[in-house]
């Protein structure tokens, strides 16, 4: 494999369009750090990392519906980067998703974090997805 954000992202595309609750997903630092966002910024309920499985591990992602509709709290997710073609921003050119209503996720010196706080902090990065 050599996207496996991409495989992370397809991942819980799939498991939205089958109104799954839960996906299982292997596990790597930056997927970890994807995760923990989506939790804070509200798309998913809630997550496990199990280290028991295997050397790698796995996440357990308790996905979130609205309760009447059943409609996913994710309505898209989008991967920027790709391997053959990186997509970075500097400090001035962080990137808005649907005029700050979704959120993009980038990878910084400062860790993962979302657009917001990489204009708080003043950092650019590399562009890894865009959720909302």
């Amino acid at each position: 494999m050599t996207d496996p954000i991409a495989d992370y992202l397809t991942r819980l595309r799939n498991a939205i369009k089958a109104k799954h609750k839960v996906v299982e997903i292997p596990a790597s630092n930056i997927k970890k750090e994807i995760t923990k966002i989506l939790k804070e910024k509200g798309y998913i309920l809630n997550y496990k990392f199990d280290d028991e499985v295997n050397y790698q591990g796995s996440i357990k992602i308790a996905l979130k519906y609205h309760p009447s509709d059943g409609t996913s709290a994710i309505k898209s997710l989008k991967r920027a980067s790709k391997p053959g073609l990186r997509k970075y921003c500097d400090t001035d050119h962080v990137p808005r998703v649907l005029n700050g209503l979704g959120v993009a996720i980038i990878s910084t010196s400062k860790g993962v974090i979302t657009d917001k706080e990489a204009k708080d902090l003043n950092v650019g990065g590399e562009v890894l997805c865009f959720v909302y």
